[in-house]
């Protein structure tokens, strides 16, 4: 059996970590590659780093700071935010990310997942989808979850795994920074619509929650950052207490 990931996630604005409530209200958690290096030391069993605001500002990726992330952690490292090109792809794995993720250029030009997986393998392509409760169902956001699309988010999900996407980042809009619990529906729902691993992002506030999500969901992994970040729990007190509720984790 494949071991559950326990992922934090480093959403940075200027050069910063913060953290807001269902993607607004930012605030400052700190400087990104001390943050990285203290997750590493806690062996988080990845680390994802989004420039929450390139795409909607149109600002190219701040690759120093990637750089200097990925010289001081040894653990595998996503990095997204303002990726529209193959030579934005290649240029952050360059840099020492081992995967990108990309939500708006998808969205924009689904041909890039394809081209993008076929180029760099399918291993290396997460596709971010940001998802938000509509009429029954769940809607893909773009811009850092500020421009609503018409896209569906099963019918979006299904079609990134057919392009070749080797991973969905799956972001719940409604319980992003909340701390209650992951969206079990929603993350169920994506799960069974695809077979790739599915990340489920937005709404950790316990040691409960990722119990949950685990247990109640196919999800291969469970992401978070506030929680993290301000020190309410570690890296070690989730997978320890996974570890003691029969989750397989790496410990």
């Amino acid at each position: 059996m494949l071991t559950k990931r326990i992922i934090p996630c480093l959403d940075v604005k200027d050069g910063r970590v913060v953290k807001g409530t269902n993607f607004v209200n930012l605030r400052d958690a700190g400087d990104p590659v001390e943050i990285a290096a203290l997750y590493d030391q806690q062996c988080a069993d990845e680390i994802v780093f989004l420039d929450i605001t390139a795409s909607h500002e149109k600002r190219s990726i701040i690759l120093d700071v990637v750089r200097q992330t990925a010289e001081k952690v040894f653990m595998p490292l996503t990095v997204g935010g303002g990726i529209n090109t193959l030579a934005d792809i290649r240029a952050l794995l360059n840099a020492g990310s081992d995967k990108i993720s990309i939500n708006t250029a998808a969205v924009n030009n689904p041909e890039l997942i394809r081209e993008s997986a076929e180029k760099f393998g399918s291993q290396c392509i997460v596709v971010a989808v940001d998802a938000k409760k509509s009429n029954g169902g769940w809607q893909v956001f773009t811009h850092g979850g500020r421009t609503a699309t018409s896209l569906d988010v099963i019918a979006w999900v299904k079609r990134c795994a057919a392009l070749g996407a080797g991973e969905i980042l799956l972001t719940s809009m409604d319980h992003d920074g909340t701390k209650n619990g992951y969206d079990i529906a929603l993350t169920d729902a994506v799960c069974k619509a695809v077979n790739i691993p599915v990340i489920a992002s937005g709404g950790a506030g316990k040691l409960e929650d990722f119990y949950n999500v685990f247990a109640r969901t196919q999800a291969d992994a469970a992401l978070a950052a506030s929680v993290f970040h301000y020190q309410e729990l570690t890296i070690g007190d989730v997978k320890q207490y996974l570890n003691s509720r029969k989750i397989e984790v790496r410990l």
